[in-house]
């Protein structure tokens, strides 16, 4: 399959200046992508442009990946109805590490170069920059932009001259990259595509060359229409500080059944012919949810290692599946009582003590709906249907408690 096949395949098309896109099967380009340090990781929105990235590597182009140092001390208005709060120098350095460790991360083993244009915006003149830069920006194109007309509008917030000129440095910089680093192409994210083509436009005009543009579309959730990588605490973030890879694992396993094979594409890296027969699986059994186990293994050992994604493979399996409880190693439980409820009871606990944790885990509302619970078999203990004169004797401290399917906490023995 060439790059422009793939690219077709995954779904990493969006806009692009290329007439055709079949220019990328041939000859090597340096092209460029960009993270603004506005936070200390990337999120899942990233992490679709950066599979397209990573595509472009393997299909033999050259990557400049550019952390925004100078970008990020102003950030980037387009789609924010209000002014950003100016973040600090100290937390921008900081973010910027944690994303160029991403980079490093997620780009392991593929051949690009990482730069910032804090490094190429540090010591320009300001009248040298308007004078050789700005004269050749018309105003007219910044104007027009949608988020400036919203922003300048009665009922708008208005916006500063900072902001304003936002899509000016981010222009400069491909400017910079094209005579410093030999970059012709712009890849990004859908909602760049504003600010990449007023890049390409002040090199024609700077110059006289020729430079493109490259789009992925942003990720949307086909059954709401919203856009993918939020979840009810907010965005889903790389970091694991930040996103557990527990709920980063879960995140993934809860994708629904109309866009994971979608999913599947943008995501991962496997081959078509393994996508195709996840999904020949998952059409033959739906609740067996095989794609959405195979998407998060993959997402998560991507980002987080293989060790991650098989221990939270291995949770997975015992709270949701039939692996036995007892396989929880003292690490994947050490993760759990993070992640879950947690009640502390005696080593030789009585029913009483497995009716007062019910209620402090919010198993059950009152003693007595627990004890209906114990009575009627809804109570497990390590995937075990919990007997009436149930006495613990597991070999670890901890062990698993579940009421109904999928109703999971951790009961903690009391040393």
């Amino acid at each position: 399959m060439t790059l422009s096949q793939e690219l077709s395949w995954r779904g990493h098309i969006n806009q692009t200046t290329y007439k055709d896109i079949a220019v990328l099967d041939g000859e090597p380009i340096t092209f460029y992508w960009g993270v603004d340090p506005s936070a200390d990781s990337m999120t899942i929105g990233n992490l679709a442009a950066a599979m397209m990235v990573k595509a472009f590597m393997k299909g033999g182009h050259k990557a400049v990946l550019l952390v925004g140092g100078a970008t990020g001390t102003i950030g980037d208005p387009d789609g924010k109805s209000t002014e950003r709060d100016l973040k600090s120098i100290e937390e921008i350095q900081h973010n910027k590490q944690a994303i160029i460790a991403q980079y490093q991360k997620i780009f392991e083993g593929q051949n690009f170069e990482v730069v910032d244009n804090y490094d190429w915006f540090k010591d320009i003149n300001y009248l040298e920059f308007l004078r050789d830069t700005g004269k050749h920006v018309p105003m007219r194109q910044m104007l027009s932009r949608d988020f400036v007309q919203t922003r300048l509008s009665e009922n708008g917030a208005g916006i500063s001259y900072a902001e304003f000129s936002y899509v000016l440095i981010q222009a400069y910089d491909f400017l910079h990259l094209y005579k410093d680093k030999g970059v012709t192409l712009q890849v990004c994210g859908a909602d760049q595509w504003g600010n990449s083509i007023a890049g390409v436009d002040l090199i024609r005009r700077k110059t006289g060359g020729e430079a493109n543009v490259y789009s992925v579309p942003l990720v949307v959730n086909k059954s709401t229409g919203q856009k993918f990588g939020k979840s009810e605490d907010g965005a889903i973030w790389l970091d694991a500080n930040k996103t557990s890879t527990y709920k980063f694992y879960q995140f993934w396993l809860n994708v629904d059944d109309e866009s994971v094979e979608s999913h599947l594409k943008i995501f991962t890296e496997l081959d078509e012919a393994i996508v195709n027969d996840v999904m020949a699986q998952f059409g033959e059994n739906r609740g067996g949810r095989q794609a959405q186990k195979t998407l998060a293994y993959e997402v998560t050992k991507l980002v987080h290692g293989q060790g991650a994604a098989e221990s939270q493979k291995l949770i997975a399996e015992v709270l949701f599946g039939n692996e036995d409880a007892l396989e929880l190693g003292e690490s994947e439980l050490d993760i759990l009582e993070k992640e879950l409820p947690t009640a502390t009871v005696p080593k030789n606990m009585s029913p009483d003590n497995i009716v007062d944790a019910l209620v402090e885990l919010a198993l059950a509302s009152s003693k007595t709906e627990a004890r209906r619970f114990i009575e009627g078999g809804a109570i497990y203990i390590n995937n075990n249907k919990m007997p009436q004169n149930f006495l613990f004797e597991g070999q670890s401290n901890r062990a698993v408690i579940r009421r109904g399917k999928n109703s999971n906490a951790i009961l903690k023995v009391d040393a």
